[in-house]
């Protein structure tokens, strides 16, 4: 019998608990659903998202980096169910033509796997069926792939072009809902029109997102919302229900008053009726923070109070810590030609990534009979940049 003279490593590393909560989905129907396999004998689907995943942990700036670290850790490949690592060419093809469809429905069936973990006590004492959180996020990439945002140029000379991110997240789960890439240039609003919401439910967002038509279509279904005014806004006061004085250093509300608006309705295209007005009535909060920063938020809800209304738009900056902690993960640094497809399949793969981190630390917290109150930052994604460290607390 021939020595084996391959060293194999022992333990459970990180890479691997993730890709076994991967495990749980199946797979292969996604793969038959799609067929994502056709044309590929070596580098299938699996492997694909594998080479994807250990690219973001390891954070590498191109595919090069990626097949040459993975053929250094030549004696782990045994736990990704790797023989080799993949061939630079062969990933390279799989990034140009396997459809992106396929790693976003894998992504979604965790979110639907694994729901019943991803429940902690951030929104406790809130009233409403679900409180969504919206934002968007550029990632610049190149002008003459996708097309730029904004009429002036920024600081580089050059305006801010590339893909546009916009992310519904639940409040209570801290994970992609719905997402939706576009060219920068389309407008934040545009994203409203693409949401199927329940009766009952808050959604918060920021001014970005102001559409009164919309607004006044979901306070029709009871669909509520909390969001900042435009400072261009133009409105009727009908009443003043509380006016206090400011005092500095002290989070309160200033001000609360019911106004009306106007907005012109849209025919079945979306355009406007010019020739049409209607008015939508709103509740309008003036609150002042702790730090003596001023705000105004509008709320279609007339039931919860004012200081309530000021909770939920705090509660918005979870989706900007799930945005920073993709920032981190995402990497289009490379100076090569890319096309928009490989980005998004890289902005999926890297969703996925902070969708299986946050639910492999809830279901471990679940195996052993604790709460938690708050998810600790390294499974946000800053302390998973190496895929084969061995974690102590779940070998």
């Amino acid at each position: 019998m021939d020595k084996i003279t391959e060293i194999k490593l022992v333990g459970q590393p990180i890479f691997k608990q993730v890709l076994d909560l991967i495990e749980r989905v199946n797979i292969q129907s996604i793969v038959k659903k799609h067929d994502s396999d056709r044309y590929y004998k070596a580098f299938k689907s699996k492997t694909h998202l594998v080479t994807m995943l250990f690219g973001i942990l390891s954070r590498c700036d191109s595919m090069t980096e990626i097949c040459e670290g993975l053929r250094a850790m030549g004696g782990k490949l045994n736990h990704l169910g790797l023989k080799k690592s993949p061939a630079k060419s062969t990933a390279s093809d799989g990034l140009r033509n396997r459809p992106n469809k396929f790693f976003e429905d894998v992504y979604f069936s965790l979110v639907d796997r694994y729901k019943s973990f991803l429940s902690d006590s951030r929104t406790f004492g809130l009233t409403f069926k679900e409180v969504l959180l919206i934002d968007s996020t550029t990632i610049r990439l190149f002008s003459d792939i996708l097309k730029g945002v904004g009429r002036n140029p920024k600081d580089d000379g050059k305006k801010k072009g590339g893909l546009k991110v916009h992310m519904l997240i639940d409040a209570v789960q801290s994970v992609g809902r719905f997402v939706k890439i576009t060219a920068a240039k389309v407008h934040d609003k545009n994203f409203l029109k693409e949401l199927e919401l329940i009766s009952h439910s808050m959604v918060v967002f920021d001014r970005a997102y102001n559409y009164y038509m919309q607004f006044a279509l979901w306070t029709e279904k009871q669909i509520y919302f909390v969001t900042r005014m435009k400072k261009n806004a133009v409105y009727t006061v009908i009443e003043t229900v509380q006016e206090h004085e400011r005092i500095k250093g002290k989070a309160m509300v200033i001000k609360e008053e019911i106004i009306e608006l106007e907005y012109h309705p849209e025919n079945d295209k979306g355009k406007k009726i010019t020739n049409q007005t209607k008015t939508l009535r709103l509740r309008k909060v003036c609150y002042q923070d702790e730090k003596n920063r001023y705000y105004e938020f509008l709320c279609n809800n007339f039931e919860i109070t004012a200081e309530e209304i000021a909770f939920l738009y705090k509660k918005r900056w979870g989706i900007e810590l799930l945005f920073y902690a993709k920032y981190i993960l995402m990497q289009s640094r490379s100076k090569s030609r890319i096309v928009d497809q490989l980005v998004i399949r890289q902005l999926y793969t890297t969703t996925l990534h902070n969708n299986i981190s946050v639910e492999g630390f809830l279901a471990n917290q679940a195996d052993s009979d604790s709460s938690p109150t708050h998810i600790p930052w390294p499974f946000l994604g800053q302390g998973l940049c190496m895929p084969f460290q061995v974690l102590p607390a779940c070998a």
